[in-house]
């Protein structure tokens, strides 16, 4: 009798506990629909949205569709781009329930036909395709994919390519990492632009011998997607960047007219009063991309001759960086690693023999640190490039952002430059110059290149805002101004886009690094800052696999079936004796 009245009373505490977990389950849920945390154990936070991100999605008010093409039986690394894009999707969605998403397999259909029409439509909506090389039983095949999407907010739609260009040296499963790396900003940017209710305002100077519309047509149609690009055209017209507020006892107040302004290789001096405007916008916080050649020197030049002679730029702007804290130096430089270019060697019957021979007067240059403007970035090509010389001053922050390699050889100006070069092979021990600095952010405190000496013409406006210090300047220089200017083809009608090299049929980094530099000087460190995050590849070891493979097999199916029977016979075994000894 007691033995009965005992197991009603363990059965009486099972209910109970059974009840009582019930009840917290329910409470815990209940809590959750209200409130809700997330907890990303990884190292590099990979699960983690930034501040930034978080800001963007707290704006959008509307649904967020996201049409992904990276669908279907591909390679696992295209599988795992795939995956990690469906993670932060999945992230995005935790913090904002208006974001939905469908991934497509464009290459689902049987009918060879229906497949090119979709794959037609993808390329007419903005999606390039990718072929692969598969290797499987049967032997090597292609694959076309189409590694990216259709994002649609309200009645605006952006195409977005995941698979982002890398550096022709770098291996497919690193340009795949890099891609996954820059999924975040990828998207962020893109839903930051497609749902913004305004454009900022960039100044492309004009009036100094600077690139025409034509020359860079390919970049101000690209930053045309983010920013509200004007020429502007200095005039010595003392508000010409900027706008009266009214004035009071100390004079007119001012409020720059831009959020950025664009210098692209001026060839004609400065006045002192065109660059006293100058110096009062970045007083007054205007931010500036300066592109400027040292050396002035043109390819067209040696087109019907052998040789030609790059001179000094005498554009009257080197006093500036140097109070600044930068110095261009009259030279230009040459790089063992460099572009080749194509020369005519011979005839072939009537025909032009084409040969393509390093040119070291166009440098390939790299990232110089990993700073988010450059992290990532591919090769960037240069045409006649100088060099920079970072001068300390107190309060400023002077970061390279590209350079050259370290076999590289300088020529001060006048230079003589000669396809001579070309007929030998580059002898690399005469390139012992180091690295030279391309480009450089500037950013901090500077002084105005007019403190205690303001010229007679500009002490004469009644109109200016004088400055003489600005402890939040920002600006970029490239000793540099070709690299935003784009080739044609298709007998000069067809703008090549930014970068691409239409001899060597090679895209480079110099869109990438103008619009990443333009979006670092009008927005900050922000968003831009998610190129730094870092996801590393933890690969397995391929020869221990091969050798190893049953073992693993073995360890990561039938082990855990071995512990989990262990355990349930331990647990049968003791509940038996347990209610054996109360019977």
């Amino acid at each position: 009798m007691k033995a009965k009245k005992k197991k009603e009373n363990i059965r009486k505490e099972n209910y109970l506990h059974l009840i009582l977990v019930l009840v917290v389950v329910i409470f815990i849920n209940i809590v959750g629909s209200f409130y809700s945390t997330r907890f990303d154990l990884t190292a590099e936070k990979r699960y983690s949205l930034s501040d930034e991100t978080k800001k963007i999605l707290k704006n959008l008010d509307d649904i967020v569709y996201f049409k992904v093409y990276l669908e279907g039986d591909f390679p696992s690394g295209f599988k795992r781009l795939r995956n990690s894009f469906r993670e932060l999707l999945d992230e995005l969605r935790a913090y904002n329930s208006n974001i939905e998403y469908e991934f497509i397999n464009p290459s689902e259909s049987a009918d060879p036909k229906e497949r090119n029409n979709t794959y037609k439509l993808l390329m007419e909506k903005g999606l390039n395709p990718t072929t692969l090389r598969v290797d499987n039983e049967k032997g090597v095949s292609q694959q076309i994919i189409f590694p990216g999407c259709i994002l649609t907010y309200k009645s605006e739609k952006a195409p977005i390519e995941l698979l982002q260009n890398s550096n022709p040296g770098l291996s497919p499963e690193v340009a795949l990492n890099n891609s996954i790396q820059n999924l975040e900003f990828l998207i962020a940017s893109n839903l930051k632009k497609i749902a913004k209710p305004f454009k900022k305002k960039v100044g492309f100077l004009q009036g100094h011998g600077e690139l025409s519309i034509n020359d860079a047509r390919s970049f101000l149609l690209r930053i045309q997607e983010d920013y509200s690009v004007t020429d502007v055209n200095l005039n010595e017209n003392i508000t010409s960047l900027s706008t009266r507020l009214g004035n009071d006892s100390s004079g007119y107040k001012v409020k720059n007219k831009f959020d950025a302004l664009i210098v692209a290789q001026p060839e004609k001096p400065f006045s002192e009063k065109d660059k006293f405007i100058l110096d009062q916008y970045i007083m007054h916080g205007g931010k500036i991309l300066w592109l400027v050649n040292p050396v002035f020197a043109k390819m067209d030049s040696i087109q019907h001759a052998e040789s030609t002679v790059g001179i000094n730029n005498d554009d009257n702007l080197g006093d500036m960086f140097f109070k600044y804290g930068m110095r261009l130096n009259n030279e230009l430089v040459q790089d063992v690693n460099c572009l080749p270019i194509p020369l005519t060697t011979g005839y072939v019957g009537d025909q032009p023999s084409v040969e393509f021979f390093p040119w070291p007067y166009f440098p390939l240059v790299k990232p110089a640190s990993d700073h988010p403007i450059v992290k990532n970035l591919n090769l960037v090509k240069t045409e006649f490039p100088g060099s920079i010389d970072i001068l300390p001053k107190a309060g400023a922050k002077i970061t390279p952002l590209l350079t050259t390699s370290s076999k590289t050889k300088t020529v001060i100006s006048p230079a003589l430059i000669s396809l001579s070069i070309t007929r030998d092979k580059l002898d690399e021990t005469k390139y012992k110059s180091g690295k030279k600095i391309i480009a450089a952010l500037l950013e901090g405190h500077v002084e105005s290149v007019f403190k205690n000496r303001l010229p007679a013409i500009i002490e004469e406006e009644n109109i200016i805002d004088y400055k003489d210090k600005c402890d939040t300047a920002a600006m970029i220089l490239v000793a540099d101004g070709n690299i935003i200017i784009n080739q044609y083809g298709n007998g000069g009608k067809m703008p090549y886009p930014v970068g691409y090299d239409r001899f060597t049929r090679r895209t480079f980094g110099n869109g990438d690094f103008a619009l990443n530099a333009l979006n670092y000087l009008t927005d900050g460190p922000g968003l831009i800052s998610l190129r730094s995050r870092e996801v590393t590849i933890r690969s397995l070891d391929r020869a221990k696999v091969v050798k190893d493979k049953l073992y693993y097999q073995v360890i990561n199916t039938v082990l855990p079936l071995i512990i989990l029977l262990i355990f349930g016979l331990a647990h049968f075994i003791y509940r038996k004796r347990k209610y054996t000894k109360i019977g």
